[in-house]
């Protein structure tokens, strides 16, 4: 198939998931760290921090309905989060 997007952070990205309506990409990364990208245009809507700095985000799923995103880490963490604001 075609290449269709990039989207890129500054640490290995270890987890992705889409959003249920498909226009968000949600990516678990080694710094700890969360990033969401509009797929439309590859555009980095938030960056969402609370896991501890450097331990690796290596789980990432978005409820069914898309309100909640819940991620794991190496840190012995799981976090909800709202999945906009």
């Amino acid at each position: 198939g075609a290449h269709l997007l990039t989207l890129s952070h500054e640490a290995a990205v270890y987890a992705v998931a889409f959003s249920p309506d498909g226009t968000t990409v949600a990516a678990g990364c080694a710094d700890g760290k969360v990033m969401l990208w509009r797929l439309s245009d590859g555009v980095r809507l938030r960056t969402l921090t609370g896991h501890k700095d450097w331990n690796v985000v290596n789980a990432v799923a978005y409820s069914p309905d898309g309100q909640t995103l819940a991620t794991g880490s190496w840190d012995e963490s799981v976090r909800l989060w709202l999945a906009s604001d």
